[in-house]
């Protein structure tokens, strides 16, 4: 799964995550180094 940042459209961060407990996708506030502020980043395709 790779989080992208929903302010400047930057994939930031890989993770895993269990599909059968999370079938949608998901939204987790991180740091944003290109942004240098904590924004929302969405799970990308």
């Amino acid at each position: 799964m790779i989080l992208g940042c929903t302010e400047c459209k930057r994939r930031n961060y890989t993770s895993f995550k269990n599909k059968k407990n999370d079938p949608d996708r998901m939204e987790i506030k991180k740091y944003c180094k290109w942004c240098k502020k904590h924004t929302v980043h969405k799970e990308t395709r």
